[in-house]
């Protein structure tokens, strides 16, 4: 009923764990309506979508912070931005992450201060209020809206593929820094980062992020890795039986590029996407575009 009658487009979460996967965006009540269905009636997301969020559409650049602390000190992480649609343009359906850059040409400093007052230090102050002092890494998914900066998710972990290029760009010790938050001393803490920028682009199975087959053997990582400033994480990976290195998962590998211009890093990570090979390979082409038009 609700969703039925909510201003569109309209956003439906499945409230459970769904690999970033369980959101809908519809834009007619009718597509609202089916995705609640299916959500709640149909099992579509199993236990994770018995309980749905429905949420107001946002529009903006979204912005990724990873922020260490110690429970009394915070340290904010350089920003990235992710893209989340399957396909270019931001088409298609959400995802886990389809490539991410790094630092986000849109956070700018007045907005870093502003997440700093209004949403990071009250998230910290509220959580030590409860009793739930929290150390480690906290992830705030924010938006760039018209209407100011919105939280769009929190995560008590490193982001995927968030991390991937932001700790490439720590010149400091990261054991350091962990260890500084574990044992709250994270005051002392100074930590350096290179000027130069990062591109990741995502390499995923035919059909994610919905079904795919697995077990299709991977070929090209040392020659991407060849390439000056590329660096190749896995994702979903795994040897078969005749020790191959397979695809596992939807998400198979992060091709990771540093540069001192987005251009040169985009082009560069490209350049490995295109030296690695699996049967079924899928990948954005448009990977940090909006940083190049920023």
């Amino acid at each position: 009923e609700y969703a039925a009658h909510h201003s569109l487009p309209i956003v439906v979460k499945a409230d459970g764990l769904a690999l970033g996967k369980g959101v809908i965006i519809a834009k007619t009540h009718e597509e609202a309506v089916e995705a609640v269905n299916d959500m709640m009636r149909g099992g579509k997301f199993g236990r994770s979508g018995a309980t749905v969020v429905v949420e107001e559409f946002l529009t903006g650049p979204e912005v990724s912070v990873l922020a260490f602390t110690d429970g009394k000190t915070v340290v904010p992480l350089p920003s990235s931005m992710d893209h989340k649609r399957a396909g270019d343009g931001d088409t298609g359906l959400n995802t886990g992450g389809m490539g991410v850059i790094a630092p986000n040409p849109f956070y700018t400093k007045a907005a870093e201060e502003q997440v700093m007052q209004s949403i990071i230090l009250p998230t910290l102050n509220a959580m030590n209020a409860e009793g739930r002092t929290f150390r480690g890494c906290l992830y705030f998914g924010l938006m760039l809206t018209k209407n100011g900066i919105k939280v769009l998710e929190y995560n008590a972990r490193f982001g995927d593929p968030e991390t991937q290029v932001i700790m490439p760009r720590l010149e400091s010790d990261a054991l350091e820094a962990f260890y500084m938050v574990a044992t709250g001393k994270l005051d002392a803490l100074d930590l350096r980062w290179t000027d130069q920028v990062a591109v990741c682009v995502v390499l995923a199975s035919d059909g994610y992020p919905g079904s795919y087959e697995k077990g299709k053997v991977i070929l090209g990582i040392e020659e991407a890795e060849e390439l000056d400033g590329v660096t190749v994480f896995h994702a979903g990976t795994a040897f078969n039986q005749d020790d191959e290195l397979v695809t596992n998962g939807g998400r198979v590998l992060n091709v990771v590029a540093l540069a001192d211009t987005f251009e040169d890093a985009r082009e560069l990570a490209y350049e490995a996407c295109d030296k690695i090979n699996f049967e079924g390979k899928q990948y954005r082409h448009d990977i940090a575009l909006r940083a190049l038009e920023a």
